[in-house]
């Protein structure tokens, strides 16, 4: 069964200002998690218990799982330097 995928405003945002060539990877790196959220290469991140990180080349897609409504919630899209600002 797949995983429901919702992109938070900001995350949508930051999609939205990438060239269409990074967008079109990430696009595709993101709806791949629906299958599979926990995919090989995806770390937990430390300091919280639900937060994934996701490296698609130079940019990062930080992410919640949530099993019991097969949902992954989309936090963060942005460029390695400046995704874990403020987090």
């Amino acid at each position: 069964m797949a995983y429901r995928i919702v992109l938070k405003a900001t995350a949508a945002q930051a999609l939205e200002r990438l060239s269409h060539e990074v967008t079109a990877r990430l696009e595709r790196c993101i709806d791949t998690l629906a299958s599979d959220p926990r995919p090989p290469g995806v770390v937990k991140m430390r300091g919280d218990d639900n937060l994934w990180r996701l490296r698609v080349g130079q940019y990062r897609i930080v992410y919640e799982i949530h099993d019991a409504q097969m949902l992954v919630l989309v936090l963060r899209i942005g460029h390695r330097k400046d995704v874990y600002r403020r987090f």
